[in-house]
């Protein structure tokens, strides 16, 4: 393991050579300069840079300017024997993580020192993830060789930079999380929160007070004041996942947010402002919910601003190929010319999604080197839960158009054991929307 490296920059020899001394016992790598111009040849291959503030020529202070200038990622620890608390700060603000005023000991020292590199490590690794996820939400890493991938690729270029409202449409599957997390990372705000919301995972009852918070003592067991999810996301992006399933009042809401960047907490009239950039995300046709009545239409027209359409993987078959390759390599697998030709044979409902979980469980499964064609596991009962389509039964004679769709949605109950949620989605419908039909019903 290759020691961590200090530069001391001290113009008295002696201490100079003591506190090089007690650092290599230590087990650090030391290198020495009596002046700021000497040290700052080293100051881009160390770990750490101990300086004093007092010195010949350019100063500590000067030195600080220097190496921020030069971007150099090293902390910075400053000594002085004029430790007032101005120039301690005047350090900090400069950019100094410490500040050892003299004499100081030699175990404080190595407190210092070792605090100092935790936070260099810290920094390291911060800067090493910021980078992976630039990578990860790459456009080349979003799979989309297809002519209505690279229009969508486009398209994302163009409004990254801007705050305007996206809405993602698009199957379930099809990669709207990745494409959100895509324009959240080349915006501006990337190094700002973002904040995914499943509208569907939350509990009508509990909504506002997720997305909005709540005042302390606004309901029973609220015993502490909560930020929502639109203050945790300020200055970020917020990405509200399947906002079909908004119920009506919180529609309400989120319009005020995106009209005016303001809302209040539950149990709370003081107005909070926050600025945030809203991408949506949507698995079914809202212009259908708008004649349903489900949906708000003015709600529907301020988050529609750059409406993308996510095409369905059976619609883009030559993305498929790129797309095998690139998880079978995650996932440490080749891929035979007969397994590629009954993947592209397949319809995939589960569209990405499912293409991924079919590679990576055909890898790990194959008998061989190589993934053959009889080596594909394909779940075929993903295919009974399809949104169910007219011509899955006849219309008996006799029969009314509504009597027909109530009972297909009898039959989609039936299916789903009465939940509403799982026959909702058996019936390509949001769970707002088979309410609506169910009140209509007048069925509980």
């Amino acid at each position: 393991m290759t020691r961590p490296a200090i530069l001391v920059i001290e113009d008295e020899e002696k201490h100079r050579r003591v506190i090089g001394l007690h650092l290599s016992s230590a087990g650090y790598e030391v290198k020495a300069a009596g002046t700021a111009e000497e040290g700052i040849k080293y100051a881009g291959d160390v770990d750490l840079v101990l300086t004093d503030l007092k010195l010949p020529g350019m100063d500590g202070l000067e030195l600080l300017a220097k190496l921020n200038e030069q971007n150099q990622h090293a902390p910075v620890i400053v000594m002085s024997a004029f430790g007032t608390v101005e120039i301690a700060v005047q350090a900090m603000k400069q950019g100094a993580v410490d500040f050892l005023p003299k004499p100081f000991s030699l175990d404080h020292l190595s407190v210092v020192v070792e605090k100092a590199l935790e936070v260099r490590k810290l920094r390291d690794e911060n800067r090493e993830l910021r980078e992976a996820l630039g990578q990860r939400y790459q456009f080349e890493n979003i799979i989309g060789h297809s002519p209505a991938m690279q229009e969508i690729f486009a398209t994302i270029t163009r409004v990254a930079a801007t705050r305007a409202t996206v809405l993602l449409a698009g199957e379930s599957g099809v990669g709207k999380d990745m494409i959100a997390r895509a324009i959240h990372q080349h915006s501006p705000r990337r190094d700002r929160p973002f904040v995914k919301i499943n509208c569907t995972a939350i509990p009508e009852n509990l909504m506002e007070s997720e997305l909005f918070g709540y005042e302390k003592g606004a309901f029973t067991g609220a015993n502490i004041s909560k930020p929502g999810k639109f203050e945790t996301a300020d200055t970020g992006t917020v990405f509200l996942d399947e906002i079909g399933d908004v119920p009506p009042g919180i529609q309400v809401k989120l319009l005020r947010v995106l009209q005016d960047r303001e809302f209040e907490r539950l149990g709370s009239n003081k107005v909070m402002h926050t600025d945030v950039r809203v991408i949506a995300a949507t698995n079914v046709d809202l212009r259908a919910a708008l004649e349903q009545g489900t949906f708000r239409e003015d709600l529907y027209y301020r988050l529609n601003v750059v409406p993308l359409d996510i095409p369905p993987l059976r619609e883009r078959k030559e993305d498929i190929p790129y797309l095998v390759e690139h998880f079978a390599k995650k996932f440490n697998g080749h891929i035979s010319e007969s397994a590629m030709e009954r993947l592209m044979s397949y319809h995939w409902p589960g569209n990405v999604r499912e293409l991924e979980n079919v590679v990576e469980r055909s890898v790990l499964l194959a008998r061989g080197p190589m993934v053959e064609a009889e080596d594909i596991r394909i779940d075929t009962t993903a295919a009974r839960s399809r949104p169910m389509a007219a011509t899955d039964n006849f219309l008996p004679e006799g029969m009314t158009l509504d009597d027909y769709e109530q009972s297909i949605i009898r039959e989609a109950l039936k299916r789903a054991n009465g939940n509403k949620s799982q026959a909702a989605r058996l019936l390509g419908l949001t769970r707002n929307a088979l309410r609506y039909r169910l009140d209509q019903m007048g069925v509980e």
